[in-house]
């Protein structure tokens, strides 16, 4: 039998631990590897290929939403179901805009990820049932609007979103710069098409506007 090969990312050993646990006890579904960031995530889907990729939305450096954005584009084999605590129609529609196959509540993912991986794995969408109750509600009521049903957000490069990431979790200038192999002068002309392109320009705003996004977990607080 030929296992589905999958990818964990979540940065709380414990949670991974316990997916594990849970996926490995099917006979037909090995995990390949474990990512407790984001980049890690990344690095390891290129690696090694997965064939499902379970990914937390909220780790350190690089955040699930934009792991999953770069994972889609580098990784297109690789299907992404995205396991969050946030109960929060922004965030899916965030992440199936990124190309998440679904989108899975931390509360329900001892019924529904069993179930999630096989469907994925299949090409086919997943959520969780008060999940999919209320974007089918949604898409009833587009539909019957004749309006998109989407906010109009300001459109950040990948390179610019995971810059906005480390300046929302504390890091200076030369930080980032080790961080994501770039030089200082680089990090602070994105800094500025940051701050330009959301008309925010001080580093407290910055991290509110992360947080009310999903972008870094609201315990991050700027270091001073």
């Amino acid at each position: 039998m030929e296992k589905i090969r999958v990818l964990l990312a979540d940065d709380h050993t414990i949670v991974r631990q316990g997916l594990r646990a849970l996926l490995e006890a099917e006979p037909d579904i090995i995990v390949v590897a474990e990512a407790a960031t984001g980049r890690e995530a990344v690095q390891l889907a290129k690696k090694l290929l997965p064939e499902v990729v379970v990914m937390d939305i909220a780790m350190p450096t690089l955040n699930g939403l934009e792991a999953t954005r770069q994972i889609s584009r580098d990784v297109p084999g690789a299907k992404l179901l995205v396991l969050s605590s946030y109960d929060d129609d922004e965030y899916v529609r965030q992440v199936t805009d990124a190309g998440a196959v679904g989108y899975l509540l931390k509360q329900t993912a001892a019924t529904d990820l069993i179930r999630a991986v096989h469907e994925a794995r299949e090409g086919n969408a997943f959520f969780s049932p008060a999940i999919a109750r209320r974007l089918a509600a949604s898409s009833r009521e587009t539909v019957a609007n004749g309006t998109t049903g989407r906010p109009q957000t300001c459109l950040l490069t990948s390179r610019e979103a995971e810059v906005l990431q480390l300046i929302a979790e504390g890091r200076a200038n030369k930080q980032i710069a080790a961080e994501l192999s770039i030089s200082i002068k680089t990090v602070e002309k994105h800094r500025q098409r940051v701050m330009n392109k959301l008309n925010i320009h001080d580093t407290a705003s910055l991290t509110r506007y992360a947080v009310s996004k999903g972008i870094v977990e609201g315990r991050v607080r700027p270091t001073v």
